[in-house]
């Protein structure tokens, strides 16, 4: 079901606070809450207080960062939605099932990335995301699947009944300072099209920041974009509760004269 609100929203990832925490307490016991800093739930929970509209974490398969001790912390604190991005495994359904998040979108995992590169392959593994979309909906979980603006993906989206699609917007942030900038951005347009002919939901993701926030915000019927590492990154800087009120801020329709608190 396509969401009559017409505002975009922002979901803040908390993965890469989670990241500096294990940079120095990989070996620690992360069940004591926020006595190891810095603690990503506070930083979610400090989000939502910044206007976040929703907390996503994802929960690698080799807990590189964010643990499930975090997860389940959020869970029950935040007071947003709480997306779970996961991969399709049956160790990370069987979790999400038990858990119970607002949302679950589905990415790509490798050991060897640093972050995730590049979206889902549909067309590889049509019948294990048959399969997670049908028990997360049976759930009552909102399913988004992340995939490259490519329209035979978003077609395969779509005959899954997935309610909800993820643009990767990772290749268009990458070209950003270069030639292939305007022909990223086209292919994310179209890609936005084509969802919404066929009644998908539209959220966006993947190394947007405060400097190409804006030409993201140009593309046609975005209902959230979902942020992480520009926004931690802000927040070294300015703590997160003003990092999060600036992207906002780049997120309003042009030409409003609200001006983000100082």
């Amino acid at each position: 079901m396509i969401p009559n609100d017409r505002s975009l929203l922002l979901g803040v990832n908390v993965d890469h606070c989670a990241t500096l925490r294990q940079a120095r307490y990989r070996q620690h016991p992360l069940d004591h809450g926020n006595e190891v800093e810095p603690d990503c739930v506070t930083c979610a929970l400090l989000s939502e207080a910044a206007g976040a509209d929703g907390i996503t974490m994802h929960l690698r398969e080799d807990r590189r960062h964010v643990q499930e001790s975090d997860v389940a912390r959020a869970r029950r604190e935040i007071a947003t939605r709480l997306n779970l991005e996961m991969a399709a495994t049956p160790e990370m359904i069987q979790y999400a099932l038990s858990l119970r998040p607002d949302s679950v979108c589905l990415v790509p995992e490798s050991r060897e990335e640093v972050t995730t590169e590049g979206g889902l392959d549909l067309q590889a593994q049509t019948s294990r995301i048959r399969e997670v979309v049908v028990a997360m909906s049976e759930a009552g979980i909102q399913t988004s699947l992340f995939i490259d603006p490519d329209p035979r993906q978003i077609e395969l989206a779509a005959e899954l009944e997935s309610p909800w699609i993820e643009l990767h917007t990772g290749a268009y942030a990458n070209a950003y300072y270069q030639e292939g900038r305007s022909a990223e951005l086209a292919r994310l347009v179209a890609g936005a099209e084509r969802a919404k002919q066929l009644g998908l939901v539209v959220n966006a993701g993947h190394g947007i920041n405060y400097q190409n926030i804006t030409e993201v915000c140009t593309i046609p019927h975005l209902h959230e974009l979902n942020i992480g590492h520009s926004i931690i990154s802000r927040a070294l800087m300015v703590g997160i509760s003003q990092a999060v009120t600036e992207m906002k801020h780049h997120m309003l329709p042009t030409g409003s004269s609200a001006s983000p608190a100082s």
